[in-house]
């Protein structure tokens, strides 16, 4: 049983889903299970978002026609996350009722807020956390804690304003810097006075970084499965979260939830005066434990799948077509409103 995970995954530093998916083909290398071109595989993995547009779809099409099996792993809502964008959710949710065999959600926040946006259920689904690679992000070389001086550390590849933005310009304002460092590193829409701020760095780099450091601090909004926090529990620092996405099904006890700028102070000081507490209680996936999660899942998939009837998807199938004008539809006003954008500007 091969498995491709069609995806375009980039190197150096990129967003957390790039990351995760990442360090679960370079285990499934390991695992011997994996095959690069997706027209020798079996299975196909294939990541909801960024989904190419219609060429992704004619792909998965074809590919499904030939006998593979779909897995489908769902981000998102995206219109959550973005505020906007409800389009791209529903041909996510057609994408999922024509092709998978089986859906994998990040967490279960994410599932109960796709669910409530219309998505159909599917026979046959799971939860899967994210997990970084443990070769990069681990608790070797882990600096000691010193009270005198406790080093926050925020991280964002994105430089969306729901990735907590504005919590991170309160701390920057109100954090007592003579007890606290606080750095950010990643792409910021906001300057900072008191905050160090950094370029985005790879993922080796990103990992001594938060080794130097005591707290990861994360205030995204509508964050499904927060890679950034993921890497930094598994790297021992213990975490002061917003209460929302799936953020607290990650944190677990090893940290503190925030609900706005009125209690995050007091959360931060809560961990920092309870440190070790904290520490010893962080509980994270790896990248093994979450191979043989999709392993498992996919195995029970294929053993239930009936690949000359189910599996198959018809050329004439309307609503395959339905989707695909709801695609073009989406291109063409993304086009409208860019273009429409630039007249604006003059």
């Amino acid at each position: 049983m091969k498995i491709n995970i069609l995806a375009e995954l980039k190197e150096g530093a990129w967003g957390g889903g790039n990351q995760f998916l990442k360090a679960l083909r370079k285990e499934f290398i390991a695992l011997n299970v994996y095959e690069v071109d997706p027209e020798k595989a079996d299975i196909i993995l294939f990541n909801s978002f960024p989904f190419r547009e219609e060429y992704r779809f004619r792909q998965i099409a074809k590919l499904k026609r030939s006998g593979k099996l779909i897995i489908h792993r769902v981000d998102g809502p995206i219109s959550e996350i973005r505020g906007s964008d409800l389009a791209i959710d529903k041909i996510i949710f057609s994408f999922n009722d024509l092709f998978a065999a089986g859906t994998v959600f990040q967490s279960n926040w994410s599932r109960v807020e796709n669910y409530k946006l219309g998505m159909k259920k599917k026979p046959l689904e799971a939860v899967i956390i994210n997990a970084p690679d443990s070769g990069i992000f681990n608790q070797q070389e882990k600096s000691a804690f010193n009270k005198e001086k406790i080093k926050l550390i925020a991280t964002s590849w994105s430089a969306n304003p729901k990735k907590g933005f504005a919590v991170y310009e309160y701390l920057d304002a109100n954090l007592d810097f003579s007890k606290y460092q606080m750095s950010f590193f990643g792409n910021s829409p906001v300057e900072f006075k008191n905050i160090i701020k950094h370029a985005p760095v790879n993922s080796l780099e990103l990992a001594e970084e938060l080794k130097k450091h005591d707290i990861f601090i994360t205030a995204s909004q509508k964050d499904p499965c927060s890679n950034s926090l993921i890497e930094a529990l598994s790297c021992g620092l213990p975490a002061v979260v917003l209460n929302d996405g799936g953020h607290p099904e990650i944190v677990g006890n090893g940290g503190e939830i925030f609900n706005n700028e009125a209690d995050i102070l007091v959360k931060i000081d809560q961990v920092a005066e309870n440190y070790e507490s904290y520490q010893a209680r962080i509980k994270v996936a790896t990248i093994k434990g979450a191979a043989r999660q999709y392993l498992d899942f996919i195995g029970e998939a294929y053993d239930i799948s009936d690949k000359k009837g189910n599996n198959a998807v018809r050329s004439g199938n309307f609503s395959y077509y339905r989707m695909l004008s709801a695609v073009y539809f989406w291109k063409f006003t993304g086009l409208i409103k860019g273009r429409t954008k630039r007249m604006l500007k003059g």
